[in-house]
């Protein structure tokens, strides 16, 4: 009953919507790859508002990839559908922090500190998407682990967890196969993992898919009238990470946008195997 919800919605209001009404552009912004096309934004809305899950990938240094990412929040919010926002850029225990900033709690000053506590890359980058989430009271969801965790996997591997560490991480397990490490090869390429040990990297990574999967559906489970749109490093979103982590525990409904990036991310270098849109960089 919920999906048919939001699709009659859906279709309402794309009914009346002009061209680029929904992201402030003429031509649409996202190239199916499974059709290997451009799409009209209101035909994306369609599909979107079908699934449960969309992750949106980015490099973090990037602005225009975090206007891509609001453009989707925006555009999916804007059509209706209840949505709720996955942070790779938030640890789980920091949700007391991010339900105050969306309540009007906390003051931009005291939460950008808040936010340098969990993660390293500018604010400024950031700062939209956390405003438009307060101010149209969509909640976020931090789904990161605790950086010692992810650390200590990366130095020493996922066995030198003691008990209490794995506990911490809840249905969080860590087997890594070839299939995965050949996909790290492929997203992080050779710099990815500097002088650590290879497979202790690819464990670190597989823990922070994991955990940013189990964390979502969690969410997900207690509130199954959102579509959680995940924000999070485009290696982390691609179909053989964290998507991955989705499909092995639940049957929910999946999508996958990829930011383009000449000559790495873009309809040469990625196919449907990997990602479902790229969202192009029109400006």
């Amino acid at each position: 009953m919920r999906k048919q919800v939001i699709i009659a919605t859906v279709l309402a209001i794309v009914a009346g919507l002009g061209p680029g009404s929904v992201t402030g552009h003429d031509q649409g912004r996202f190239f199916d790859l499974k059709r290997n096309g451009t799409i009209d934004d209101r035909e994306t809305i369609k599909a979107l508002g079908e699934k449960q899950i969309v992750l949106v990938g980015e490099h973090h240094t990037t602005a225009s990839h975090h206007r891509a990412q609001l453009d989707v929040i925006r555009m999916l919010h804007t059509a209706g559908v209840k949505v709720a926002v996955g942070l790779e850029m938030f640890r789980s225990n920091s949700q007391v922090e991010l339900d105050r900033w969306i309540k009007g709690d906390l003051d931009p000053v005291a939460f950008e500190k808040i936010y340098y506590d969990n993660w390293n890359y500018p604010w400024p980058l950031y700062r939209e998407i956390f405003e438009y989430a307060r101010e149209n009271s969509l909640p976020m969801v931090g789904l990161n682990v605790p950086r010692d965790i992810t650390r200590q996997v990366a130095l020493a591997g996922y066995q030198s967890l003691s008990d209490d560490q794995r506990r911490r991480l809840g249905d969080v397990a860590c087997r890594v196969d070839k299939e995965y490490m050949d996909y790290i090869r492929k997203a992080y390429g050779g710099h990815g993992h500097g002088n650590m040990n290879f497979i202790y990297f690819c464990e670190a990574q597989m823990v922070w898919d994991n955990a940013m999967a189990v964390y979502a559906l969690e969410y997900l489970k207690s509130n199954p009238e959102r579509v959680m749109v995940i924000l999070a490093g485009a290696g982390h979103v691609r179909k053989q990470a964290i998507p991955y982590q989705i499909r092995s525990r639940s049957g929910l409904a999946v999508a996958v946008i990829l930011p383009e990036v000449p000559g790495s991310i873009d309809s040469r270098t990625v196919d449907s195997g990997d990602a479902d849109y790229i969202f192009l960089d029109l400006n």
